[in-house]
């Protein structure tokens, strides 16, 4: 959530981060207004505790005569205590929920506006041209008999495949090559859990405006992870962590489920647009004044892993009505599709700032040894989806599908995908 200070101090500036979003900046006065009404209410009550206690020590010294009296009045300062308290407490309740109803607080220069009011950063690359008709990923999949989506409709539904053979062979080398190249810049890698506790969904910020779009177990009360990021932000949880030797950086690797709510009719065809996925994501908790240095080093990584994969592709800053709840800041990378010549995300990268950290209340101690709320941000370095810009990108006339330098150690050095015999 925001920083309370920021809100007593600098309204405006969370107000101009409201407008950037698109987003009601009704809702920063009337946190303003209720933070004052808790803090007043939160004084009266501490200035009638006051007065209680002063009383109670004057029944301890008073006369048998007096004592009576002063019980009484003790019994009725008592009353206004308890009654002070309640209003109190309420008060605290109302401007915590409007706290938590506002995003994150924009980092200054990012574009304001909606999906479509991005900035290019870099297009790098260069894109695939064919001097034949390319396949699109689902034909090439059949082709190579490495996805099989009418099974997967067939076991589970719509938007659900599998991966077979050097398909499933070829995502998990995807996942170990990001996961050696996080581990070489000193992430600790994790199996995470995909199921949280909704505290720990909330505190990540995903409860909020697209929380439709997760799936959700009533009966365990439990959330099933659209990304390990959830859990990866759930790990330090109020707790205070050691940052004096740099930042804490992990790598998650999980099975990540979304349901994908609101896109009936987009991307149907194939495996861009699916409830289940594969996720390696890079997970960072450092001192804030660090944040924007690790965002960089973050990007970078992502662009490593598409060079190694061979893809053109660009990067944009992403608008500020795109950023999701919890972002300040996020940079897309998104790959050349060649069957649908146009850029599609195959990675991000947020800057997530202390807004996650504060709700789930992770601190570490500066210099000073003074407790301070964390920093958190966030990176996708491989996905399932990467499938489709490889195995587009690298097609040959017949079909068959070269396989990028980089994954050929983890594929036992093989160097070439074909169609299987008979298709």
């Amino acid at each position: 959530m925001i920083d309370s200070n920021l809100l007593r101090d600098n309204p405006d500036a969370i107000k101009a981060s409201q407008r950037a979003r698109g987003n009601d900046e009704s809702t920063v006065d009337d946190a303003v207004e209720a933070d004052a009404t808790w803090r007043k209410a939160l004084q009266t009550y501490e200035s009638l505790r006051a007065e209680q206690n002063a009383a109670a020590k004057l029944v301890g010294g008073a006369s048998k005569e007096d004592r009576p009296a002063l019980i009484a009045a003790g019994q009725v300062l008592a009353e206004k205590v308890k009654a002070a308290l309640k209003v109190a407490n309420a008060a605290e309740v109302r401007v915590n929920e409007l706290i938590w109803k506002i995003e994150n607080v924009v980092i200054e220069g990012i574009p304001s506006g909606g999906e479509e009011n991005f900035n290019v950063l870099r297009e790098v690359g260069t894109k695939a041209k064919f001097d034949f008709e390319p396949r699109d990923h689902v034909a090439l999949g059949e082709l190579l008999d490495i996805i099989d989506i009418e099974r997967g409709v067939k076991v589970s539904g719509s938007r659900f495949y599998f991966l077979k053979g050097w398909g499933a062979r070829l995502e998990l080398a995807l996942m170990n090559l990001a996961l050696d190249l996080a581990s070489k810049h000193n992430f600790t890698a994790l199996v995470t859990p995909t199921l949280v506790r909704p505290e720990v969904m909330a505190g990540t910020g995903f409860l909020g405006e697209h929380s439709d779009e997760i799936y959700y177990l009533p009966a365990d009360d439990l959330y099933l992870t659209g990304t390990s990021e959830v859990a990866l932000a759930g790990y330090h949880s109020d707790e205070i962590i050691d940052l004096s030797n740099g930042p804490l950086r992990y790598a998650g690797w999980s099975t990540c489920y979304r349901r994908e709510a609101g896109s009936a009719g987009r991307d149907t065809r194939g495996i861009l647009r699916v409830h289940q996925f594969n996720k390696l994501e890079m997970f960072s908790y450092i001192n804030p004044a660090d944040a924007e240095a690790e965002h960089l080093k973050l990007l970078a990584l992502e662009e490593d892993m598409l060079q190694a994969c061979g893809l053109a592709y660009r990067v944009i800053d992403t608008a500020a009505g795109d950023l999701g709840s919890s972002a300040a800041r996020k940079y897309d990378s998104e790959a050349w599709v060649p069957s649908q010549q146009t850029y599609r995300e195959l990675t991000s990268s947020s800057n997530c700032t202390t807004y996650q950290a504060r709700r789930l209340n992770v601190r570490f101690r500066d210099e000073n040894g003074k407790t301070q709320t964390a920093a958190t941000l966030n990176g996708t370095l491989a996905t399932t989806r990467w499938l489709v810009a490889i195995l587009e990108t690298h097609q040959q006339e017949d079909g068959s599908v070269l396989i990028p330098e980089a994954l050929r150690p983890y594929l036992g050095g093989q160097q070439i995908i074909h169609p299987k015999a008979g298709k």
